[in-house]
């Protein structure tokens, strides 16, 4: 939702005039559209009806749908989104209104599951129930619009109209003005340590409704099973459970202080004209120098937060002979094979580790599908393909070209292997012209010549 130019307040009243129903979306969007425009043009506003919104039957069912497109896994209660519609979603979200009407609702444990993670160790990830997903969605489809009217332009994880490929943009942007001291900063598990006490202050700073504020508190209080053993959280003073849907909202709110401090007019970072490129809790500082007195008043800042940084992976670099990761991809500059190696050029392609992902999502898919039939193979390997694409070509930006060239190559060999195994089966795709095969004749994506732009 770009809050900034939506019109649903016009096109609700046209609906209106026509004697149509307005749609819940319009209606959902309208609301937002006023919250963000108060918010806006009065900055020290703070919202002290907003809890009466939650349990309005639109915004509830807008909440549903978003849910349901999301999908997921079912929390500890084990309830599925099938099942709820097999309950009667109409039923199910009344009565979910009714416990958030009567502030009876009470959320249940968060399951914790163990996801690897791409350098081989794990991380945590919570799963709340299908209806807390429900609540945490209307709730922050209320708070969102108010917090983006504040958040600065630096910020480009989880918010409306952002993406990484913006924030990669904006990485570039700062090398070609010159900023290319980098100071590449990783926070010491950020979600889990985000401190309550500090977090219910910065959400003050917009929201006096206490019947939200507690609402807000229930969920970051909330049990978390793991296995079988339940943790209570009534005494745990931090954290945010990753997986929750208020959780990135949550944690921007609470950075949107690191990225104001850094950003306004009279800090020492502006001073030196410092530029801060933030994606959730990962960022960068940019300058021209990025001296001591800068790097030691971000770790001021930061511990005053209660915050910490991860020292084993935060460095500072000087950009020009030294690259960098962020955001999966690999920031360097190379020379340009184009004119002799003359000139030089700010490189951004996928990282090793992209391409090792990506690969590992291949082999994975051949392995669990080997009785599939060939249009089953090709579209369930263009899904991987076509993300993978998506995310790391930018028009102008990046230069991902040779990645998928050996993204090719790699997936030629592993679809011959995949058919070779077939062989005692006779399979007509057989021999070392089955990648071409798939392109041709079931419409996988020859991704050394596929481009988004």
């Amino acid at each position: 939702m770009d809050h900034k130019n939506v019109k649903a307040e016009g096109q609700s009243e046209l609906f209106k005039r026509r004697g149509y129903e307005i749609p819940d979306a319009e209606r959902v969007k309208t609301f937002q559209e006023k919250l963000y425009q108060k918010a806006k043009q009065e900055q020290g506003f703070k919202f002290y009806v907003l809890y009466d919104k939650m349990f309005i039957p639109y915004m509830l069912r807008q909440a549903w749908k978003q849910v349901k497109a999301n999908g997921g896994s079912p929390g500890v209660d084990n309830v599925t989104i099938a099942e709820v519609e097999g309950y009667g979603v109409d039923a199910y979200l009344k009565e979910l209104g009714e416990e958030l009407r009567k502030q009876s609702y009470r959320p249940q444990a968060v399951k914790r599951v163990m996801i690897p993670k791409a350098n081989g160790g794990e991380r945590p990830l919570g799963i709340p129930t299908v209806k807390d997903r429900i609540a945490q969605t209307v709730c922050k489809m209320i708070l969102e619009p108010i917090f983006e009217a504040d958040f600065q332009e630096s910020s480009y994880g989880f918010r409306p109209e952002r993406s990484s490929k913006d924030a990669i943009t904006a990485i570039k942007t700062n090398l070609r003005e010159g900023k290319t001291e980098v100071y590449d900063a990783d926070l010491s598990a950020y979600f889990d340590t985000i401190p309550h006490d500090k977090l219910q202050i910065a959400l003050k700073q917009r929201i006096t409704d206490p019947r939200m504020l507690k609402l807000i508190n229930k969920w970051l209080k909330a049990p978390v099973k793991e296995g079988n053993q339940y943790k209570s959280g009534r005494k745990n003073q931090q954290g945010t459970p990753q997986g929750g849907v208020i959780s990135p909202l949550l944690a921007n709110i609470y950075l949107h202080l690191l990225d104001k401090y850094v950003n306004s007019m009279g800090s020492m970072f502006h001073k030196y004209g410092v530029k801060i490129v933030r994606y959730a809790d990962d960022f960068v500082l940019m300058g021209r120098s990025l001296p001591d007195v800068i790097i030691n008043k971000l770790q001021e800042l930061l511990q005053r937060m209660g915050l910490t940084l991860n020292e084993k992976k935060t460095r500072k670099i000087d950009a020009k002979t030294e690259s960098f990761d962020f955001l999966a991809f690999t920031i360097r500059y190379d020379r340009d094979i184009y004119n002799g190696g003359k000139s030089k050029y700010w490189n951004i392609i996928p990282s090793k580790r992209a391409e090792q992902g990506i690969r590992d999502k291949i082999k994975d898919f051949l392995s669990t599908h080997g009785h599939s039939n060939a249009k089953t193979v090709a579209d369930g390997l263009n899904a991987k393909i076509r993300g993978w694409i998506n995310y790391f070509d930018i028009k102008g930006v990046s230069y991902p070209a040779m990645a998928k060239r050996k993204l090719r190559h790699y997936l030629n060999i592993s679809i011959i292997k995949y058919y070779t195994r077939k062989s005692q089966r006779k399979c007509k795709l057989y021999g070392s012209n089955a990648f071409e095969t798939l392109v041709r004749s079931y419409g996988l994506i020859d991704h050394s010549k596929y481009a988004m732009h």
